[in-house]
């Protein structure tokens, strides 16, 4: 692994038995929450949380800046933001997923627990193949550009039109009810019952295999897109895998007003289109990491305090 990263291989192995670590007691905190006084006291857990897996970042974001040099460091902090805007992003689906299957609250902290250990796994593969090629073929920093110029262009199509993202995922949720059987109740958190001698999915695995399949549509756009900020395996996926972790705790702290972010997808078409061009560039002119972090914070600024503005706009023409 030291051919495609900075990071030795005691860091990878200390890492990922980390992460490991940090799942398991975050699981059982977890359950502990929603076993607690209801959806305040949930909600309150899921904020304290969300704000202890950003600071598990960045104080490694910082520790690795001051071991591996300050360019390590702006990299790994760049790939974090884009990851953690597009996680955002992901939320929209897994409220629709959730929506379509009438996933009660209680349950889906085991779906969104699960579905992220998924996409950890799928992610770090992928990152690792991806590490690999353009370690080994330059060229395909040209085929990641022209992915996330395309992803760019379709964001910006869908926010001026503004297609419903819902239509895609019935789609998806009608495909996948074929595939499996599926009991037509739950029981308890279960994935999997049995019912007049068959064994039968529930609801909640329908669930997870729908977010598992989006999860792999999104890797398209984050994996290029990590890779427009670092070469480095450890870093890309060190970013991804960190900003992924706080995916199910931000769920549920922003599952209620996540469709207020209206300017979110201008914002993320925004970023891709500027890394996709970056990439295609990468030959003729270099952006410095810096440059690229500053673009990209301004960007997620920008887009966010225009929806605030924007959604307290609306509430005074309400009242």
């Amino acid at each position: 692994m030291n051919q495609i990263s900075v990071a030795p291989p005691w860091l990878w192995i200390a890492f990922i038995i980390g992460i490991i670590v940090l799942l398991v007691i975050d699981l059982s905190l977890f359950k502990k929450s929603h076993a607690g006084d209801g959806h305040k006291s949930a909600t309150r857990f899921a904020i304290k949380e969300s704000i202890a897996w950003i600071s598990i970042a960045l104080i490694f974001n910082a520790w690795f800046a001051f071991q591996y040099g300050t360019e390590n460091g702006i990299q790994f902090l760049t790939g974090y933001l884009i990851e953690k805007s597009l996680s955002v992003d992901n939320l929209f689906v897994i409220l629709l997923v959730f929506g379509s299957f009438k996933i009660p609250e209680k349950f889906q902290h085991r779906v969104l627990f699960f579905g992220v250990l998924g996409a950890i796994v799928m992610r770090g593969i992928f990152i690792i193949i991806g590490a690999q090629l353009i370690h080994t073929f330059h060229w395909v920093l040209y085929v990641f550009g022209a992915i996330l110029v395309l992803t760019s262009l379709k964001f910006a199509v869908e926010s001026f039109k503004g297609e419903p993202e819902d239509e895609v995922e019935s789609a998806l949720v009608r495909w996948v009810k074929k595939l499996i059987p599926v009991a037509d109740h739950y029981e308890s958190d279960h994935f999997f019952i049995r019912q007049a001698g068959k064994r039968l999915a529930t609801p909640l695995f329908l669930a997870l295999v729908v977010i598992e399949l989006t999860d792999l549509v999104f890797a398209v756009d984050s994996i290029p897109a990590v890779f427009s900020v670092t070469s480095d395996a450890f870093i890309a996926f060190a970013s991804n895998i960190l900003a992924l972790l706080g995916l199910r705790a931000l769920y549920f702290v922003l599952a209620e007003s996540v469709s207020q972010f209206r300017y979110l997808k201008p914002g993320l078409s925004a970023i891709l289109g500027f890394i996709g061009i970056k990439m295609l560039l990468v030959d003729i002119f270099h952006i410095p990491s810096f440059a690229s972090l500053a673009v990209i914070g301004l960007i997620l600024v920008i887009a966010g305090v225009a929806s605030v503005r924007a959604d307290k706009k609306d509430a005074k023409k309400i009242s």
